[in-house]
């Protein structure tokens, strides 16, 4: 979904719009084009997502969902890619803004045409439309670099919501957007969405083997809470000094069991303290229980290695 871009004739003005316009048709497009086999049954994805794409008022639905942990990380990611693409078209001339935005329609006319024929709903006096869509073949760049539309993904969200109640899917939800939008905001900070229903990872270069992780409530427990831990990474082998070794294994140093969920901007703010400074994570290592993590309103609660 590209063709009017080519309008545009710098590389760098037209890259960032070509990024975002593939990754909006294939968060639109996936979850219409398969099945959904939680708790071993057949059902398929809602389509209410399409109409983000021509309603910029719809949007905020797109944040507002709890059919699924998968489907409303999908629908997570379409936002950003919406928002992405309005932030790329901004300094753009009117003339491409507005072809950019018939791409957009025929891309949701397409798609609701094929989802009409495949039901068994479509009418003749429909116009035709020029998007090839077929069940289970969507057709679209496949890789954001977050596997967010990848079978093991899908399949591990649909393993972690398993057994949920609609409230306690609906907690989890919630948990994954903070997690998804702490992310994102971090901007260039390393940090990997190792689980992207429940775990951050942070290991800034220069720390000395320590690292930082924060961790979801597990869906269903409700005693559970908001974890962030410092741990550190061990030689195997005690002859081997620390940044040197062959290899090694991460052991927890400090934890802190938060009462009170954390905000997307708070776990950014930690992202980019560590970031900024490394050896912050050496400092808060040294924490004894019921201290505050310097620069945070964190309390440690445990130490590991008592």
């Amino acid at each position: 979904m590209s063709k009017t871009v080519t309008s545009v004739a710098e590389p760098r003005v037209a890259v960032p719009v070509v990024d975002a316009l593939n990754r909006i048709s294939a968060f639109a497009t996936a979850p219409v084009s398969i099945h959904d086999r939680r708790e071993r049954r057949v059902g398929y994805y809602p389509r209410t997502h399409l109409a983000a794409l021509t309603d910029p008022a719809a949007r905020t639905s797109l944040l507002g969902g709890a059919h699924s942990l998968w489907y409303e990380y999908v629908c997570l990611r379409l936002h950003q890619a919406l928002a992405d693409l309005e932030s790329a078209v901004a300094a753009l001339p009117d003339t491409v803004s507005r072809a950019i935005r018939s791409e957009l329609e025929a891309e949701r006319h397409g798609l609701e045409t094929g989802l009409a024929d495949f039901s068994g709903t479509f009418s003749e006096e429909e116009p035709e439309a020029e998007r090839c869509w077929e069940f289970g073949h969507p057709f679209v760049k496949y890789d954001d670099g977050q596997d967010t539309l990848s079978d093991e993904t899908r399949e591990q969200l649909d393993r972690r919501e398993s057994g949920c109640t609609p409230k306690e899917r609906e907690k989890a939800v919630a948990a994954l957007r903070v997690l998804v939008a702490a992310h994102s905001q971090g901007g260039d900070v390393w940090a990997s969405l190792d689980d992207p229903s429940c775990r951050l990872f942070v290991e800034p270069y220069d720390s000395d083997g320590f690292y930082l992780t924060i961790e979801a409530p597990e869906p269903g427990d409700d005693e559970a809470l908001w974890e962030i831990e410092i741990g550190r990474w061990v030689p195997d082998d005690p002859e081997e000094e620390p940044g040197e070794h062959t290899s090694a294994t991460g052991h927890d140093v400090v934890g802190c069991a938060l009462p009170v969920a954390p905000t997307a901007e708070e776990i950014a703010h930690l992202l980019k303290a560590v970031d900024e400074k490394p050896l912050l994570l050496a400092e808060w290592a040294e924490s004894h229980v019921g201290a505050v993590l310097a620069g945070t309103a964190m309390v440690v609660t445990e130490r590991y290695d008592s």
